[in-house]
């Protein structure tokens, strides 16, 4: 390319009065490839970061080299551009503080057929750096219309809505289906805590998780809402476990998530709450691993702790409650400890008791908890569908909680708290 004269006119800045340019969007492989950069100070220092990261072979030229340099793997020619530098480049980048040789850079460039980009006018330029937001193998570039403010703006609502799985930037994998042992590559198991029960808290990893899976098995209490805004190739397998009935048994589920897996697909394990709480994350987690299929998990909000804090309970509260106990109640209180749940040694514990799973046998264990020593008029509470619009909160002492729950009608799924914390914000 040295030397060659222009076979067409020379480009010359658009008239700004009748609004920015419309060019051509393309992204450059620049990997292994010259590229000059005009310029000492922070502005090139940037934009040479930006090519070393694309793989370029960056050539800086400039008489005044700021430390913002020093370091980086660029080669620095310090003296003053030369139409010369420009010679078997692939593109010019001109970010002197002086226009004069910022325009001598495009005119070179120019001359060479190179595109240049001109940080101080970037109407004067050939080619524009426009704002960049990258996420697991997606690029979105952003031009503003040469309002690097507003390309900044949008390019952060894109990178935050990407970050939430608002936008479909599911990565299509195309895994032929006899992919048997060992895993085929990129498939994986992730364990998705997905709150309590309303899709605006699960975590932002988690949602994200969810709008890239090719599988979600998904449980009756996890936020089923996000599953709307799956594509249809999605394979969504319902474990549906209730009380009384299971569409799948959890050998079943861990058969589902390894065989998926292994055919390389991206599987997304979304429970209710936590994962490993009360979840049986961790069956699942060993069966992956002895599986040889990778696996992580995603925590998520406990209805634990979402519960009562929707109630206005605080499970701590100073110089009331300095410490919480989570529980199962889906075992018989009549078990002794060793095969269950130590009830008199929580009747006589004086800090907060929360308990999950408990409403078929609500009776039985507010009955046992007086009968072991907790005062019949302790305050106490059952959350029902706690952050869903059919949230209810039945307030009641101990001794009363189970009538007074049973007189309004609700059941499971409910959190139950036993303790002074339960009055501490209550208005009445």
């Amino acid at each position: 390319m040295t030397g060659r004269t222009p076979d067409r006119p020379t480009v010359t800045a658009p008239d700004r009065d009748n609004g920015p340019v419309t060019g051509f969007p393309l992204l450059l492989d620049v990997a292994g490839r010259r590229v000059v950069v005009v310029g000492g100070g922070p502005v090139a220092a940037r934009r040479a970061r930006s090519l070393l990261a694309a793989g370029a072979t960056v050539v800086v030229v400039a008489p005044d080299v700021g430390p913002e340099l020093d370091g980086l793997d660029v080669a620095i020619e310090r003296r003053p551009f030369a139409p010369a530098d420009l010679d078997a480049a692939w593109l010019a980048v001109a970010c002197t503080d002086r226009s004069d040789v910022n325009t001598a850079v495009g005119v070179a460039a120019e001359e060479r057929h190179i595109f240049c980009v001109r940080a101080d006018l970037a109407a004067a330029g050939t080619a524009r750096v426009p704002a960049v937001t990258r996420r697991e193998g997606v690029t979105v570039a952003v031009s503003g219309g040469d309002d690097p403010r507003r390309a900044a703006l949008l390019r952060d609502a894109i990178a935050a809505a990407l970050d939430a799985g608002d936008l479909p930037a599911r990565r299509h994998r195309r895994v032929p289906v006899a992919s048997v042992t060992p895993a085929a590559p990129g498939g994986r198991v992730v364990l998705v805590g997905g709150g309590p029960g309303d899709p605006d808290l699960i975590t932002v990893r988690g949602r994200r998780l969810v709008a890239d899976a090719d599988v979600v098995v998904v449980d009756r209490l996890a936020p089923r809402a996000l599953l709307a805004d799956l594509s249809e190739d999605v394979e969504i397998v319902d474990c549906g476990k209730s009380p009384h009935r299971h569409n799948l048994t959890q050998a079943q589920i861990n058969e589902v998530l390894v065989d998926r897996a292994r055919r390389g697909k991206l599987v997304v394990r979304l429970k209710g709450g936590d994962p490993f709480v009360f979840g049986r994350g961790g069956e699942e987690w060993l069966a992956c691993v002895a599986a040889g299929v990778p696996v992580e998990v995603v925590p998520g909000l406990s209805s634990a702790l979402a519960g009562p804090a929707l109630a206005g309970i605080p499970v701590t509260h100073r110089k009331v409650a300095a410490d919480f106990t989570v529980v199962s109640g889906h075992l018989d209180p009549g078990r002794p400890p060793e095969s269950g749940v130590d009830w008199p040694g929580l009747a006589t514990h004086a800090g907060t008791l929360v308990i999950l799973m408990a409403m078929d046998r609500l009776r039985l264990i507010t009955d046992d908890l007086v009968r072991h020593g907790r005062p019949a008029d302790t305050p106490a509470a059952v959350v029902h569908r706690a952050t869903l619009p059919e949230q209810r909160v039945v307030r009641a002492s101990l001794a009363t909680l189970a009538d007074e729950v049973e007189r309004a009608g609700i059941g499971a799924p409910a959190v139950v708290v036993v303790g002074d914390v339960v009055a501490v914000l209550d208005p009445s």
